[in-house]
Protein backbone atom coordinates (compact mmCIF):
# COMPACT_ATOMS: atom_id res chain seq x y z
CA UNK A 1 0.00 0.00 0.00
CA UNK A 2 2.62 2.32 0.60
CA UNK A 3 4.47 1.83 -2.44
CA UNK A 4 1.39 2.47 -3.98
CA UNK A 5 0.11 5.35 -2.38
CA UNK A 6 3.83 6.96 -2.71
CA UNK A 7 4.34 6.49 -6.50
CA UNK A 8 1.02 5.12 -8.42
CA UNK A 9 -1.50 6.74 -9.72
CA UNK A 10 -5.35 7.33 -9.02
CA UNK A 11 -5.29 6.18 -5.32
CA UNK A 12 -7.25 9.00 -3.55
CA UNK A 13 -6.54 7.57 0.06
CA UNK A 14 -5.29 4.26 1.99
CA UNK A 15 -8.65 2.98 2.02
CA UNK A 16 -9.28 2.72 -2.20
CA UNK A 17 -5.72 1.99 -2.64
CA UNK A 18 -6.76 -1.12 -0.27
CA UNK A 19 -10.35 -1.33 -2.45
CA UNK A 20 -8.69 -1.03 -5.94
CA UNK A 21 -5.58 -3.63 -5.17
CA UNK A 22 -8.21 -6.26 -4.26
CA UNK A 23 -10.40 -5.57 -7.07
CA UNK A 24 -7.88 -5.80 -9.40
CA UNK A 25 -5.19 -8.55 -8.10
CA UNK A 26 -7.02 -10.05 -5.42
CA UNK A 27 -5.42 -10.75 -2.31
CA UNK A 28 -2.04 -11.81 -3.94
CA UNK A 29 -1.70 -8.05 -4.92
CA UNK A 30 -0.63 -7.06 -1.11
CA UNK A 31 2.26 -9.85 -0.96
CA UNK A 32 3.94 -8.74 -4.13
CA UNK A 33 7.50 -8.61 -3.81
CA UNK A 34 7.56 -9.43 -0.41
CA UNK A 35 9.97 -12.23 -1.12
CA UNK A 36 13.14 -10.50 -1.81
CA UNK A 37 12.55 -8.36 1.69
CA UNK A 38 11.78 -11.21 3.84
CA UNK A 39 14.66 -13.25 2.86
CA UNK A 40 17.20 -10.50 3.22
CA UNK A 41 15.67 -8.88 6.91
CA UNK A 42 17.36 -10.44 8.98
CA UNK A 43 21.06 -9.92 7.50
CA UNK A 44 19.60 -6.19 7.40
CA UNK A 45 18.78 -6.01 10.71
CA UNK A 46 21.30 -7.57 12.67
CA UNK A 47 24.26 -5.49 10.25
CA UNK A 48 21.63 -2.28 11.45
CA UNK A 49 21.23 -3.16 15.21
CA UNK A 50 25.12 -4.63 15.37
CA UNK A 51 26.57 -1.46 14.02
CA UNK A 52 24.55 0.39 15.89
CA UNK A 53 25.92 -1.98 19.57
CA UNK A 54 29.14 -1.86 18.78
CA UNK A 55 29.04 1.91 17.75
CA UNK A 56 28.13 3.10 20.98
CA UNK A 57 30.55 0.11 22.83
CA UNK A 58 33.37 2.01 20.63
CA UNK A 59 32.74 5.77 21.62
CA UNK A 60 31.96 4.80 25.39
CA UNK A 61 35.40 2.59 25.79
CA UNK A 62 37.50 5.94 23.31
CA UNK A 63 35.52 8.31 25.83
CA UNK A 64 35.14 6.88 29.48
CA UNK A 65 37.28 3.93 28.68
CA UNK A 66 35.04 1.81 29.66
CA UNK A 67 32.60 0.13 27.00
CA UNK A 68 29.55 -0.67 29.50
CA UNK A 69 29.42 2.59 30.82
CA UNK A 70 25.62 4.24 29.25
CA UNK A 71 26.14 6.07 26.49
CA UNK A 72 25.63 10.01 26.14
CA UNK A 73 22.69 11.62 23.87
CA UNK A 74 26.04 12.53 21.39
CA UNK A 75 26.74 8.58 21.59
CA UNK A 76 23.56 7.48 20.82
CA UNK A 77 23.33 10.30 17.71
CA UNK A 78 26.50 9.56 16.10
CA UNK A 79 25.69 5.39 16.54
CA UNK A 80 22.44 6.18 15.41
CA UNK A 81 23.83 8.15 11.73
CA UNK A 82 26.42 5.14 11.62
CA UNK A 83 23.59 2.41 11.73
CA UNK A 84 21.72 4.84 8.90
CA UNK A 85 24.80 5.29 6.74
CA UNK A 86 25.80 1.65 6.76
CA UNK A 87 21.79 0.75 6.15
CA UNK A 88 22.07 2.42 2.78
CA UNK A 89 24.19 -0.21 0.92
CA UNK A 90 22.00 -3.51 2.27
CA UNK A 91 18.62 -1.96 1.85
CA UNK A 92 18.47 0.15 -1.70
CA UNK A 93 19.08 -2.80 -3.93
CA UNK A 94 16.17 -4.36 -2.03
CA UNK A 95 13.74 -2.25 -1.70
CA UNK A 96 14.61 -1.22 -5.66
CA UNK A 97 13.62 -4.94 -6.19
CA UNK A 98 10.55 -4.81 -4.09
CA UNK A 99 9.47 -1.52 -5.30
CA UNK A 100 9.60 -2.49 -9.16
CA UNK A 101 7.93 -5.40 -8.44
CA UNK A 102 4.95 -4.08 -7.01
CA UNK A 103 4.98 -0.97 -9.10
CA UNK A 104 5.35 -3.59 -12.77
CA UNK A 105 1.58 -3.76 -13.45
CA UNK A 106 0.52 -0.33 -12.44
CA UNK A 107 -0.24 2.01 -15.86
CA UNK A 108 2.02 4.57 -16.34
CA UNK A 109 0.14 7.35 -18.09
CA UNK A 110 2.77 9.54 -19.02
CA UNK A 111 4.79 6.90 -20.26
CA UNK A 112 5.74 7.32 -24.35
CA UNK A 113 6.01 3.80 -24.94
CA UNK A 114 8.60 4.61 -28.32
CA UNK A 115 11.29 4.23 -25.78
CA UNK A 116 10.90 0.87 -24.44
CA UNK A 117 8.62 -1.50 -26.32
CA UNK A 118 7.01 -2.28 -22.96
CA UNK A 119 2.83 -2.12 -22.65
CA UNK A 120 2.17 -1.05 -19.37
CA UNK A 121 0.15 -3.18 -17.18
CA UNK A 122 1.73 -6.19 -18.24
CA UNK A 123 4.60 -7.99 -15.91
CA UNK A 124 8.04 -6.68 -16.64
CA UNK A 125 9.87 -8.77 -14.25
CA UNK A 126 9.58 -12.58 -13.30
CA UNK A 127 10.02 -12.48 -10.10
CA UNK A 128 12.69 -11.13 -7.61
CA UNK A 129 15.85 -12.63 -8.78
CA UNK A 130 14.82 -11.61 -12.44
CA UNK A 131 14.22 -8.46 -11.62
CA UNK A 132 17.84 -8.40 -9.99
CA UNK A 133 19.57 -9.16 -12.99
CA UNK A 134 17.44 -7.21 -15.63
CA UNK A 135 18.26 -4.05 -13.62
CA UNK A 136 21.81 -4.93 -13.18
CA UNK A 137 22.52 -5.75 -17.13
CA UNK A 138 20.53 -2.67 -18.11
CA UNK A 139 21.45 -0.21 -15.77
CA UNK A 140 24.77 -1.65 -14.07
CA UNK A 141 25.41 -0.83 -10.43
CA UNK A 142 23.89 2.69 -10.23
CA UNK A 143 20.86 1.21 -11.30
CA UNK A 144 20.83 -1.44 -8.35
CA UNK A 145 21.56 1.54 -6.57
CA UNK A 146 18.64 3.86 -7.91
CA UNK A 147 17.11 6.24 -4.99
CA UNK A 148 20.32 5.44 -2.65
CA UNK A 149 20.86 9.62 -2.31
CA UNK A 150 16.96 9.79 -1.20
CA UNK A 151 17.55 6.63 1.27
CA UNK A 152 20.61 8.69 2.99
CA UNK A 153 18.65 11.25 3.40
CA UNK A 154 16.07 9.34 4.63
CA UNK A 155 17.57 6.79 7.10
CA UNK A 156 20.77 8.84 8.59
CA UNK A 157 17.94 11.44 10.04
CA UNK A 158 15.27 8.59 10.37
CA UNK A 159 17.50 6.13 12.37
CA UNK A 160 18.56 9.07 14.77
CA UNK A 161 14.90 9.59 15.10
CA UNK A 162 14.08 5.42 15.78
CA UNK A 163 16.70 4.94 18.17
CA UNK A 164 16.87 8.13 20.11
CA UNK A 165 13.34 8.26 21.12
CA UNK A 166 13.31 4.25 21.95
CA UNK A 167 16.27 5.07 24.29
CA UNK A 168 14.26 8.47 25.65
CA UNK A 169 10.92 6.24 26.28
CA UNK A 170 12.82 3.21 27.58
CA UNK A 171 14.69 4.96 30.62
CA UNK A 172 11.57 7.02 31.47
CA UNK A 173 8.85 3.80 30.98
CA UNK A 174 11.31 1.47 33.24
CA UNK A 175 10.74 2.01 37.43
CA UNK A 176 13.64 3.33 39.16
CA UNK A 177 15.41 0.78 40.65
CA UNK A 178 15.30 -2.06 37.83
CA UNK A 179 18.71 -2.94 35.89
CA UNK A 180 17.00 -3.14 32.64
CA UNK A 181 13.63 -1.97 31.16
CA UNK A 182 10.99 -5.58 31.30
CA UNK A 183 9.66 -6.32 27.94
CA UNK A 184 6.22 -4.56 28.20
CA UNK A 185 8.29 -0.81 28.21
CA UNK A 186 11.05 -2.18 25.50
CA UNK A 187 7.44 -2.90 23.43
CA UNK A 188 5.68 -0.26 24.34
CA UNK A 189 9.07 1.93 23.65
CA UNK A 190 9.82 0.11 20.68
CA UNK A 191 6.38 1.04 18.75
CA UNK A 192 6.54 5.07 19.65
CA UNK A 193 9.76 5.17 18.20
CA UNK A 194 8.90 3.38 14.92
CA UNK A 195 5.57 5.64 13.98
CA UNK A 196 7.83 8.61 14.92
CA UNK A 197 10.91 7.28 12.61
CA UNK A 198 8.58 6.53 10.13
CA UNK A 199 6.18 9.09 9.87
CA UNK A 200 8.47 11.77 10.37
CA UNK A 201 10.96 10.09 7.09
CA UNK A 202 7.78 10.04 4.74
CA UNK A 203 8.85 12.80 3.06
CA UNK A 204 12.18 11.27 1.41
CA UNK A 205 10.23 7.29 1.32
CA UNK A 206 7.99 8.94 -1.44
CA UNK A 207 10.93 10.57 -3.10
CA UNK A 208 12.60 7.28 -2.71
CA UNK A 209 9.87 4.96 -3.74
CA UNK A 210 9.26 7.52 -6.69
CA UNK A 211 12.70 7.49 -8.10
CA UNK A 212 13.62 3.45 -7.68
CA UNK A 213 9.70 2.50 -9.27
CA UNK A 214 10.78 5.37 -11.88
CA UNK A 215 12.77 2.87 -14.78
CA UNK A 216 10.13 0.21 -15.01
CA UNK A 217 8.87 2.11 -18.75
CA UNK A 218 11.42 5.11 -18.62
CA UNK A 219 13.49 7.20 -16.37
CA UNK A 220 11.44 10.55 -15.70
CA UNK A 221 13.49 12.06 -13.05
CA UNK A 222 17.14 12.75 -13.37
CA UNK A 223 18.15 12.69 -9.36
CA UNK A 224 16.57 13.64 -5.73
CA UNK A 225 16.51 17.05 -6.42
CA UNK A 226 14.70 16.75 -9.90
CA UNK A 227 12.50 14.49 -8.51
CA UNK A 228 11.71 16.29 -5.37
CA UNK A 229 10.85 19.63 -7.87
CA UNK A 230 8.62 17.57 -10.28
CA UNK A 231 6.82 15.98 -7.45
CA UNK A 232 5.88 19.44 -5.78
CA UNK A 233 5.35 21.31 -9.17
CA UNK A 234 2.51 19.02 -10.31
CA UNK A 235 1.39 17.60 -6.69
CA UNK A 236 1.89 20.46 -4.73
CA UNK A 237 3.36 19.95 -1.01
CA UNK A 238 0.99 17.10 -0.36
CA UNK A 239 2.47 14.84 -2.18
CA UNK A 240 5.40 14.43 0.38
CA UNK A 241 2.89 12.95 3.14
CA UNK A 242 1.83 10.54 1.12
CA UNK A 243 1.05 7.00 2.93
CA UNK A 244 2.11 8.82 6.23
CA UNK A 245 -0.94 6.77 8.17
CA UNK A 246 0.33 3.05 6.75
CA UNK A 247 3.88 4.41 7.58
CA UNK A 248 3.10 5.49 10.91
CA UNK A 249 0.41 2.47 11.75
CA UNK A 250 2.94 -0.07 10.01
CA UNK A 251 5.76 1.60 12.22
CA UNK A 252 4.64 0.52 16.03
CA UNK A 253 4.04 -3.33 15.15
CA UNK A 254 7.38 -4.19 13.20
CA UNK A 255 9.59 -1.84 15.52
CA UNK A 256 7.97 -3.09 18.76
CA UNK A 257 8.71 -6.97 17.11
CA UNK A 258 12.14 -5.59 16.50
CA UNK A 259 13.61 -4.11 19.81
CA UNK A 260 11.47 -6.55 21.55
CA UNK A 261 13.83 -9.58 19.88
CA UNK A 262 16.87 -7.60 20.07
CA UNK A 263 16.75 -6.75 23.88
CA UNK A 264 15.60 -10.39 24.59
CA UNK A 265 18.66 -11.76 22.29
CA UNK A 266 20.82 -9.37 23.76
CA UNK A 267 19.89 -10.93 27.36
CA UNK A 268 20.14 -14.44 26.24
CA UNK A 269 23.55 -14.17 24.81
CA UNK A 270 24.24 -12.34 28.28
CA UNK A 271 23.43 -14.87 30.34
CA UNK A 272 24.50 -17.68 28.82
CA UNK A 273 27.92 -15.73 28.48
CA UNK A 274 28.00 -15.66 32.05
CA UNK A 275 26.74 -19.53 32.63
CA UNK A 276 29.91 -20.54 30.48
CA UNK A 277 32.86 -18.32 31.66
CA UNK A 278 31.56 -17.45 35.51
Amino acid sequence: LQTRLQAGQGYGNTLNCVLTVYRNESVAGFFKGMSFPLASIAVYSSVVFGVFSNTQRLLSQLRHRDSARAPALADVTLASMVAGFVSVGIGTPVDLVKIRLQMQTQPYIKANVKLKPIVPGFPVYRGPIHCFRTVLQKEGIAGIYRGAGAMLLRDVPGYCLYFIPYTFFCGWITPDGCISPNPSSIWLAGGVAGAISWGTATPMDVVKSRLQADGVYLNKYKGTLDCILQSYQNEGLKVFFRGITVNAVRGFPMSSAMFLGYELSLKAMKRDQTETNP
